[in-house]
């Protein structure tokens, strides 16, 4: 039966982010906490929830409360047996399937897909709509992930820059602003083998919100559609820069059974790197929920480019 819990959601920063306690995510909810939940996401964009005890079929059914889920990652083929979902992030993985080339192409041990300030998967037409992330092991210290408003950044640009960048489009794409030569290893042929890349708007209306947020991340957004290279670089480095102030972020440190689960739409986050140097063990778990394709406020909608869009649980060619 489904559970009935009652919620206490505390903000932990000024501009995003909040912690909800008063529940176990194990059991199902109603259809009251899960609204809770939603609002609470809606309006501090990633929240936070402690203590829980989970494994990955509990994790795939708190996350279908709220949605379809997506396949685990456009290039993950070695995900947990029965659990085509869940992306497992631990560095022993990336290491084992892609061998040297994968340390000598990242110089130093990794502990993400993407160390760098992203929205998950944004090279896809409709990149997912939320994410849910578990942790397992994490460190005695260090690896905290941090997260940032896109609403707060949009919204904190003066009205005749808003108005500049209301209109613009990118293109995203894996490994933006990297161009992959043939003998780069077995990372960059995964992601050549099975190339993503989309067009979006600039600013994206947050299709349940209506709120206006900034939509490019250092990640995956590769440059500006119409403008010269200079204009493109410069423009989304100022826009970087926006959208990294610490003002708009939060900190989150991990403890086993902690989740964070945050609207992908209206954020992006930055993976730990003050572990690289050391040989620590953190160990995640990510679900994510399917997406819509991004509407600007002109009404423009997101173009594939190339590759395929993400269908619930699965790939499938557009």
């Amino acid at each position: 039966m489904p559970t009935t819990s009652i919620l206490t959601v505390n903000r932990v920063a000024g501009h995003i982010g909040a912690e909800i306690t008063g529940i176990d995510l194990a059991h199902p909810l109603d259809p009251s906490t899960v609204e809770e939940i939603r609002q609470a996401l809606f309006a501090h964009k990633v929240v936070f929830f402690r203590g829980q005890t989970l494994d990955h079929a509990d994790q795939i059914a708190f996350a279908r409360q709220f949605g379809e889920l997506t396949h685990a990652h456009p290039h993950e083929d070695t995900r947990p047996e029965d659990h085509p979902q869940i992306l497992t992030i631990d560095p022993r993985r990336y290491e084992e399937r892609y061998g040297p080339d994968y340390r000598e192409l990242n110089r130093k041990r990794r502990y993400s897909y993407n160390s760098g300030w992203h929205t998950d998967v944004t090279a896809a037409v409709n990149p997912p709509a939320a994410s849910i992330l578990r942790a397992e092991t994490v460190p005695e210290f260090g690896g905290d992930t941090q997260w940032t408003n896109l609403v707060a950044a949009y919204e904190g640009l003066s009205a005749p820059l808003r108005a500049f960048v209301d209109g613009l489009r990118a293109e995203h794409r894996f490994l933006a602003g990297y161009r992959p030569a043939e003998d780069d290893g077995k990372l960059v042929k995964r992601i050549n083998d099975n190339l993503l890349v989309s067009v979006h708007p600039v600013v994206r209306v947050h299709p349940e919100t209506g709120e206006r947020a900034l939509f490019v991340n250092p990640g995956f957004t590769d440059h500006i559609i119409g403008l010269s290279a200079v204009e493109s670089r410069r423009v989304l480095d100022l826009l970087y820069e926006q959208i990294t102030r610490p003002e708009y972020t939060v900190r989150f440190r991990w403890q086993p059974g902690s989740l964070a689960f945050w609207d992908n739409r209206a954020t992006a986050h930055l993976a730990p790197s003050d572990l690289d140097h050391l040989d620590v063990q953190r160990t995640l778990h990510r679900v994510t929920l399917i997406g819509d394709r991004p509407v600007g406020p002109d009404g423009f909608v997101s173009e594939i480019v190339a590759g395929r869009e993400f269908r619930a649980e699965s790939l499938v060619v557009a």
